[in-house]
């Protein structure tokens, strides 16, 4: 592939200034400001910004599978969203499967493998686990399947691309946040943490990007739960930690964490003493900011990774050029900006409906 080639023009393509408002209709959703690391794969390498703009249309129907840990909150709707919505712009077929949960490794891996026997051209996976599916990796690059890493993060060398952001860098906005509330010097605070399902890639970066950011700062993490980002799980750990804890100020976590603390603190009377923070954003999340029950929260806009994606597997499958490892812009939304902020990067639209299959 040319990728070399495009990654060197790439910059000429910067003709826009960072918005990142910028709408995600199917008409217009691009040229889109992302980050792209070079060399690939690695998120300590160094980065430049660029416009994306994906293909017109592909040349044919590809097959194209498209596997997500689970479907159990907004997020994932959102990259459903996504990699559904540039398939019809496109003009390509998607399969997509969901585990059902970050417990289902076994599942996901079957599930993929199935995908790949039943003829499709390349897989676009949102990884369980970051070392776990390296072996099904390799297996399906030995067919010559493409393989994208979308959202989550894998350690394999042998994919194909990736559209993701550093996860470390979206805990640190939120642990930034909360160190300008509380610098050094300040009262001490203590500070609730739910970095999501144990061991998934995105989990482990996020964990050590918060707490990096909060280094030197009067926040003082007194209780970190690990738990699958289901409601009913995310709530129990939420009540567990407020009942041992009954003198914490913040609980900063995932979204679903941070959606269903709402509840919770509400009904304790607590919510003038307890705060609410997520390290990445969902539909409850926006409501939360807009209402005045939620901080803030980073975007990673899933909607653009989950295009990019599909953009990626059909540029690759037709020996275009192409971008190895790119991620969208972050932005962090507050109850001050708000108002400015346009959700379509990042939101499904109200009325989508998880959707499997296209077309």
């Amino acid at each position: 592939m040319r990728r070399n080639a495009l990654l060197a023009g790439a910059a000429a393509l910067a003709v826009i200034a960072f918005a990142p408002v910028a709408p995600s209709h199917a008409a217009d959703w691009f040229p889109y400001k992302v980050e792209v690391w070079d060399p690939p794969f690695d998120m300590a390498s160094p980065r430049k910004t660029v416009d994306y703009v994906p293909l017109p249309k592909a040349s044919k129907a590809w097959n194209l599978c498209v596997s997500f840990p689970h479907m159990k909150d907004a997020y994932w709707l959102a990259v459903d969203y996504g990699v559904v919505e540039e398939a019809r712009r496109q003009g390509v077929n998607l399969q997509l499967v969901e585990a059902g949960g970050y417990t289902e490794l076994a599942k996901q891996i079957a599930q993929i493998e199935n995908c790949v026997a039943g003829g499709a051209n390349a897989v676009i996976i949102g990884a369980i686990s970051y070392d776990g599916l390296n072996n099904l990796v390799a297996e399906i690059r030995k067919k010559n399947v493409p393989v994208i890493d979308v959202i989550n993060g894998m350690s394999s060398p042998e994919l194909s691309a990736k559209s993701l952001v550093s996860f470390g860098e979206m805990g640190a906005k939120a642990g930034e946040f909360l160190a300008k509330r509380h610098p050094a010097g300040s009262p001490k605070v203590k500070v609730g943490w739910f970095p999501g399902p144990a061991g998934a890639g995105w989990v482990e970066a996020g964990n050590k990007g918060f707490l990096e950011a909060i280094k030197g700062s009067a926040i003082e993490v007194v209780e970190t739960k690990y738990g699958d980002t289901g409601k009913e799980v995310q709530s129990k750990l939420v009540e567990d930690t407020l009942e041992a804890h009954p003198d914490i100020a913040y609980i900063v976590g995932t979204a679903v964490t941070a959606e269903a603390a709402i509840p919770i603190v509400r009904t304790r009377g607590v919510q003038d003493k307890v705060k609410i923070v997520s390290y990445y954003y969902t539909p409850g999340v926006d409501q939360g900011i807009r209402r005045g029950q939620i901080l803030a929260a980073p975007t990673d806009s899933p909607v653009i990774q989950g295009r990019i994606a599909v953009d990626q597997a059909i540029r690759i499958l037709e020996g275009k050029d192409y971008l190895k490892h790119v991620g969208p812009a972050l932005f962090v939304v507050t109850q001050d900006n708000i108002k400015e902020f346009d959700t379509t990067s990042t939101l499904a639209p109200a009325n989508f409906k998880p959707t499997f299959k296209v077309p």
